[in-house]
């Protein structure tokens, strides 16, 4: 077969899985779709939403079935495939998907765990079959808490092992980081170590309260707005993408301290107009092939043994009412910032509310909204 010839993340001629760079049509197709190929894993993450286990399910896509699905993801118009887990590489056949959908010109990426199968001859084989970029998980800038949160010693010597693998093999390295109260202190020690390791993307998570972890204490909307004002300021100075997620509402904090597209891209260059939310240009099929908009809104909307997830992605019910700011309630829906934002995490919301148009609770304008009447000419609101 032939590959997509490797380049260094450092030489300038590889663009990360950075979603700015795809136009997509959210109404008719998601930026990307996140595949848990299998929710099996060795780690015992505490924020795990998977609460995954060392156990593969019978009742997996197979290999036939996960290619047919890879066929619609492209056939909807999908620029990016993801597969997560559990752990990918408990997969024998994570090869022969990742072949597949580079064949089908899909940008593929994959989140291995830290673990003994995370091996170089294993990254060899994936990168050889058309793998684009590869990330891997660091919670702690030292080994006892990121070994602590991860729930198993030797986790961060083995992801600082691949960082290594991952450069002398030129495969693309993205570092995912989840925040919460626990470690919000942490921000700058943490940034310092993903700088050092020459990656091309580091995607900063915010703790959304399922799984596992719904026994963590997520950040406060204080902590909410110090940390992202040290991402605006991060990002301007590191030469990789920083990407947050599950905390949309950090659109509106550069809205507000951007007020004109000029000085915003100024800071930041081009950013989508809209964000990339739950079920508005992001899809999530687990591992049995059920259709969510989102992994930690794991609200079945159908399953792709039965039904195309093109159906599913445009005409549900539940991803259509989504990808429609005005059904946002409370101070969402009065927000002036609403459409850039999406309402902030709607998984966040649902989790703490149970309401899907619940406002963000981890968003300063819920939790003060006569900021919406200072200065934005909007009436507050009670509900």
């Amino acid at each position: 077969m032939k590959t997509r010839p490797p380049t260094h993340p450092g030489s300038g001629a590889h663009t990360s899985l950075s979603r700015s760079r795809f136009k997509v049509d959210s109404n008719h197709a998601p930026l990307l779709v996140i595949w848990e190929v299998t929710r099996s894993c060795e780690l015992a993450c505490l924020h795990c939403r998977a609460e995954a286990i060392h156990k593969r399910d019978p009742l997996e896509l197979s290999l036939d079935e996960g290619k047919a699905l890879l066929d619609d993801v492209h056939r909807m118009g999908t620029p990016l495939i993801i597969f997560t887990g559990g752990d990918p590489f408990q997969r024998e056949d994570l090869e022969a998907l990742i072949a597949h959908a580079a064949r089908l010109g899909l940008r593929v990426g994959t989140i291995p765990a830290t673990t003994d199968r995370l091996t170089r001859e294993r990254m060899i084989s994936i990168r050889a079959a058309g793998l684009d970029q590869m990330a891997i998980s660091i919670d702690g800038e030292t080994a006892a808490k990121h070994d602590n949160f991860r729930q198993v010693p030797g986790s961060f010597a083995k992801a600082m092992q691949a960082a290594r693998w991952a450069h002398e093999l030129d495969i693309p390295l993205q570092v995912n980081t989840v925040f919460g109260a626990w470690n919000a202190d942490d921000f700058d020690a943490l940034a310092d170590l993903v700088t050092s390791l020459r990656i091309v993307f580091w995607e900063v998570f915010f703790l959304v309260p399922t799984g596992r972890g719904v026994g963590l204490e997520g950040c406060t909307v204080d902590q909410f707005e110090t940390l992202f004002a040290k991402l605006d300021a991060l990002s301007q100075r590191v030469d990789f993408k920083v990407k947050v997620t599950e905390a949309q509402h950090y659109r509106r904090f550069l809205a507000e301290r951007y007020p004109d597209q000029q000085s915003l891209a100024a800071a930041h260059g081009h950013m989508p107009s809209v964000a990339v939310n739950a079920g508005r240009g992001f899809c999530f099929v687990d591992h049995t092939g059920v259709v969510s908009p989102s992994g930690f809104l794991p609200f079945p909307c159908g399953n792709v043994r039965q039904q195309s997830i093109v159906d599913i992605y445009r005409e549900s019910p539940t991803f259509r009412a989504l990808r429609n700011p005005d059904l946002l309630e409370g101070a969402c829906g009065q927000c002036p910032h609403r459409v850039v934002c999406g309402g902030g995490s709607r998984a966040r919301a649902y989790a703490l509310t149970g309401n899907l148009h619940a406002p963000e609770p981890g968003c300063i304008l819920t939790q003060a909204p006569t900021r919406l009447v200072e200065g934005m000419g909007v009436e507050p609101t009670t509900s």
